[in-house]
Protein backbone atom coordinates (compact mmCIF):
# COMPACT_ATOMS: atom_id res chain seq x y z
CA UNK A 1 0.00 0.00 0.00
CA UNK A 2 1.35 3.42 -0.91
CA UNK A 3 1.82 6.16 1.65
CA UNK A 4 -0.78 8.28 -0.19
CA UNK A 5 -3.38 5.50 -0.05
CA UNK A 6 -2.67 4.88 3.63
CA UNK A 7 -3.16 8.58 4.48
CA UNK A 8 -6.47 8.83 2.62
CA UNK A 9 -8.10 5.94 4.49
CA UNK A 10 -10.62 6.73 7.22
CA UNK A 11 -9.10 6.53 10.68
CA UNK A 12 -12.12 4.79 12.24
CA UNK A 13 -14.76 2.43 10.95
CA UNK A 14 -17.60 4.60 9.64
CA UNK A 15 -21.09 3.86 10.93
CA UNK A 16 -23.82 3.44 8.37
CA UNK A 17 -27.12 5.25 8.62
CA UNK A 18 -30.41 3.46 7.98
CA UNK A 19 -33.63 5.48 7.79
CA UNK A 20 -36.78 3.38 7.61
CA UNK A 21 -40.08 4.27 5.92
CA UNK A 22 -41.50 5.86 9.08
CA UNK A 23 -38.26 7.46 10.22
CA UNK A 24 -36.60 10.79 9.56
CA UNK A 25 -37.42 14.32 10.57
CA UNK A 26 -40.73 15.63 9.20
CA UNK A 27 -40.99 19.30 8.26
CA UNK A 28 -44.30 20.85 7.24
CA UNK A 29 -44.08 23.73 4.79
CA UNK A 30 -47.64 24.72 4.02
CA UNK A 31 -49.02 22.08 1.65
CA UNK A 32 -45.63 20.37 1.31
CA UNK A 33 -44.47 17.65 3.67
CA UNK A 34 -40.73 17.11 3.72
CA UNK A 35 -38.98 14.20 5.37
CA UNK A 36 -35.28 14.70 6.03
CA UNK A 37 -33.61 11.35 5.35
CA UNK A 38 -30.04 12.59 5.83
CA UNK A 39 -29.24 16.00 7.28
CA UNK A 40 -25.52 15.75 6.62
CA UNK A 41 -24.59 14.47 10.06
CA UNK A 42 -23.64 11.04 8.65
CA UNK A 43 -21.87 12.32 5.53
CA UNK A 44 -19.41 14.81 6.98
CA UNK A 45 -21.88 17.48 5.79
CA UNK A 46 -21.09 16.67 2.16
CA UNK A 47 -24.63 15.53 1.28
CA UNK A 48 -28.18 15.86 2.60
CA UNK A 49 -31.25 14.05 1.24
CA UNK A 50 -34.96 14.79 1.66
CA UNK A 51 -38.22 13.35 0.38
CA UNK A 52 -40.94 15.90 -0.39
CA UNK A 53 -44.62 15.34 -1.01
CA UNK A 54 -46.20 18.25 -2.87
CA UNK A 55 -49.96 18.43 -2.56
CA UNK A 56 -51.97 19.05 -5.74
CA UNK A 57 -51.69 22.62 -7.07
CA UNK A 58 -48.78 23.46 -4.76
CA UNK A 59 -46.82 26.56 -5.68
CA UNK A 60 -43.14 26.37 -4.91
CA UNK A 61 -40.74 28.94 -3.54
CA UNK A 62 -39.92 32.14 -5.42
CA UNK A 63 -37.37 31.52 -8.15
CA UNK A 64 -33.95 31.66 -6.50
CA UNK A 65 -30.22 30.91 -6.82
CA UNK A 66 -27.92 29.06 -4.46
CA UNK A 67 -24.35 30.36 -4.28
CA UNK A 68 -22.74 27.44 -2.49
CA UNK A 69 -24.54 24.18 -3.17
CA UNK A 70 -25.89 21.91 -5.87
CA UNK A 71 -29.48 20.76 -5.59
CA UNK A 72 -30.84 17.62 -7.21
CA UNK A 73 -34.47 16.55 -7.64
CA UNK A 74 -35.54 13.03 -8.60
CA UNK A 75 -39.27 12.74 -9.26
CA UNK A 76 -40.64 9.53 -7.73
CA UNK A 77 -44.31 10.03 -8.65
CA UNK A 78 -46.58 12.64 -10.19
CA UNK A 79 -45.44 15.65 -12.18
CA UNK A 80 -43.27 18.50 -10.91
CA UNK A 81 -42.90 21.66 -13.01
CA UNK A 82 -39.42 23.14 -12.80
CA UNK A 83 -38.93 26.71 -13.90
CA UNK A 84 -35.34 27.56 -14.73
CA UNK A 85 -34.98 31.16 -15.77
CA UNK A 86 -37.78 31.65 -18.31
CA UNK A 87 -38.12 27.98 -19.26
CA UNK A 88 -40.55 25.43 -17.82
CA UNK A 89 -39.90 21.69 -17.67
CA UNK A 90 -42.57 19.19 -16.61
CA UNK A 91 -40.72 16.35 -14.92
CA UNK A 92 -42.54 13.04 -14.48
CA UNK A 93 -41.60 9.96 -12.46
CA UNK A 94 -38.07 8.82 -13.24
CA UNK A 95 -36.78 12.30 -14.15
CA UNK A 96 -33.70 13.79 -12.50
CA UNK A 97 -33.16 17.55 -12.45
CA UNK A 98 -29.76 18.83 -11.28
CA UNK A 99 -29.40 22.52 -10.43
CA UNK A 100 -25.82 23.83 -10.09
CA UNK A 101 -24.89 26.86 -7.99
CA UNK A 102 -26.00 30.11 -9.62
CA UNK A 103 -28.82 28.64 -11.74
CA UNK A 104 -32.19 30.32 -11.12
CA UNK A 105 -34.93 27.79 -10.37
CA UNK A 106 -38.17 26.94 -8.66
CA UNK A 107 -40.66 24.10 -8.78
CA UNK A 108 -44.39 23.50 -8.33
CA UNK A 109 -47.01 20.79 -8.66
CA UNK A 110 -49.46 22.11 -11.28
CA UNK A 111 -51.59 18.95 -11.34
CA UNK A 112 -54.56 17.58 -9.42
CA UNK A 113 -52.46 14.67 -8.05
CA UNK A 114 -49.77 14.68 -5.35
CA UNK A 115 -46.15 14.61 -6.50
CA UNK A 116 -43.25 13.05 -4.62
CA UNK A 117 -39.59 13.86 -5.18
CA UNK A 118 -36.27 13.04 -3.61
CA UNK A 119 -33.93 16.01 -3.21
CA UNK A 120 -30.20 16.16 -2.63
CA UNK A 121 -28.22 19.09 -1.26
CA UNK A 122 -24.45 19.09 -1.77
CA UNK A 123 -23.17 20.17 0.68
CA UNK A 124 -25.90 19.96 3.32
CA UNK A 125 -26.11 23.73 3.88
CA UNK A 126 -29.73 24.19 2.83
CA UNK A 127 -31.40 21.69 5.19
CA UNK A 128 -31.40 24.21 8.04
CA UNK A 129 -33.27 26.67 5.78
CA UNK A 130 -36.23 24.28 5.71
CA UNK A 131 -36.16 23.98 9.48
CA UNK A 132 -36.16 27.77 9.78
CA UNK A 133 -38.93 28.11 7.20
CA UNK A 134 -41.12 25.64 9.07
CA UNK A 135 -41.17 28.11 11.99
CA UNK A 136 -42.33 30.86 9.61
CA UNK A 137 -45.13 28.59 8.30
CA UNK A 138 -46.22 27.68 11.84
CA UNK A 139 -48.74 30.53 11.84
CA UNK A 140 -50.77 28.65 9.23
CA UNK A 141 -50.12 31.03 6.35
CA UNK A 142 -47.38 31.17 3.72
CA UNK A 143 -44.46 33.36 4.82
CA UNK A 144 -44.27 36.94 3.68
CA UNK A 145 -41.84 37.37 0.79
CA UNK A 146 -39.47 39.32 3.07
CA UNK A 147 -39.40 36.53 5.69
CA UNK A 148 -38.58 33.97 3.00
CA UNK A 149 -35.84 36.15 1.51
CA UNK A 150 -34.38 36.71 4.97
CA UNK A 151 -34.31 32.96 5.63
CA UNK A 152 -32.74 32.28 2.21
CA UNK A 153 -30.00 34.85 2.78
CA UNK A 154 -28.73 32.96 5.82
CA UNK A 155 -27.93 30.00 3.54
CA UNK A 156 -26.11 31.59 0.59
CA UNK A 157 -29.32 31.88 -1.43
CA UNK A 158 -31.06 34.85 -3.01
CA UNK A 159 -34.18 35.44 -5.09
CA UNK A 160 -33.69 35.56 -8.85
CA UNK A 161 -35.07 39.08 -9.26
CA UNK A 162 -33.44 39.75 -12.64
CA UNK A 163 -35.86 37.54 -14.60
CA UNK A 164 -38.67 38.99 -16.66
Amino acid sequence: MTEEARNSEPQVDPAISVVGPGDGETILLGTTRMRILEDGSHTGHRLAIAESVLAPRTQGPPQHRHARHDEGFYVLSGTVRFTVGNDDYDATAGTLVMVPPGAPHTFANPTDQPAVMLSTFTPDLYVQYFRDLQDVFAGGRPPAREANIDAMSRYATEPATDLG
